[in-house]
């Protein structure tokens, strides 16, 4: 029996594309039949990985107001439509308490993570509105369990991540009263097993004892895995997901379900 190919036919932008869960996606997306564009800082990574999956990528800083117009530009000429935009690029380097961060770093972080993924739904809108068969397509925003738990070690990354609960609910609303056809939703993943958690596992002076400590954040007892997360954005990119919008979708193995330790 064939597979079900669930993005056939789907052309498919995602920012942060380079590493962790944006890597992960694009190469999720295009094993599903989409047609990738994606974007990152880390242009050997991004050729590597658009050589490897058939991918077209641009290099481009999600905070680059500017800089989008080549985005948009690079997948109309591509492909001439836009279906799924997944806003994944975000950092917290940098960041520290509230007593301690330093301004620039504060502003450097809402760039990326806040003023990023709003130019990133705004490009998309365009796309999607000038679509061939009519206004439709699917936003994805990649907040964290810390959107909606904070850390106290890193303010501004908090703060940014519960932010994006609220700008993909007012785009959705506004977006669903123009009937544009074009959803937005955010999933907040817990901890992921990816090559950057990894080296800090690696690298810190009790691998065993570091891996325990990130395990046991989640009440299942594990960490979480990046075809989880993939096997999320595709059903938030596939037509199954189409009466989905405004919602915010927890995959963190019970960790923000309960209070810690009772």
């Amino acid at each position: 029996m064939t597979a079900t190919v669930r993005l056939e036919g789907k052309v498919a932008l995602i920012t942060g594309g380079t590493s962790g869960i944006g890597k992960a996606a694009v190469e999720g997306f295009t094993r599903q039949g989409a047609n990738v564009v994606f974007t990152g800082n880390n242009s050997e990574a991004g050729n590597a990985i658009a050589q490897a999956n058939g991918a077209v990528f641009i290099k481009h800083a999600v905070q680059d107001v500017a800089g989008w117009e080549g985005v948009k530009r690079a997948v109309r000429d591509n492909f001439g439509r836009l279906d799924i935009a997944f806003a994944n690029a975000g950092t917290n380097v940098g960041d520290s308490d509230i007593e301690t961060v330093e301004f620039d770093a504060w502003q450097n972080l809402l760039d990326i993570n806040l003023t990023g993924p709003m130019l990133t739904i705004k490009a998309s809108v365009e796309l999607m509105r000038a679509n061939p068969d009519g206004s439709g397509g699917s936003i994805i925003l990649n907040s964290s369990i810390n959107g909606i738990l904070a850390l106290a070690g890193d303010v501004t990354y908090s703060t940014t991540k519960g932010a994006l609960r609220l700008l993909a609910k007012s785009s959705a609303v506004h977006l669903a009263r123009e009937k544009t056809n074009i959803r937005v939703n955010t999933i907040h993943p817990g901890v992921i097993e990816t090559a950057l958690i990894e080296g800090a596992i690696n690298s810190a002076p009790d691998p065993s004892v570091a891996r325990g400590m990130l395990e046991n954040i989640a009440p299942v007892g594990r960490m979480g895995q990046l075809e989880e997360v993939v096997a999320l954005l595709t059903y938030l990119g596939s037509d199954e997901s189409k009466f989905m919008t405004g919602s915010e979708l927890v995959i963190d193995g019970a960790s923000t379900a309960g209070l810690p330790g009772v």
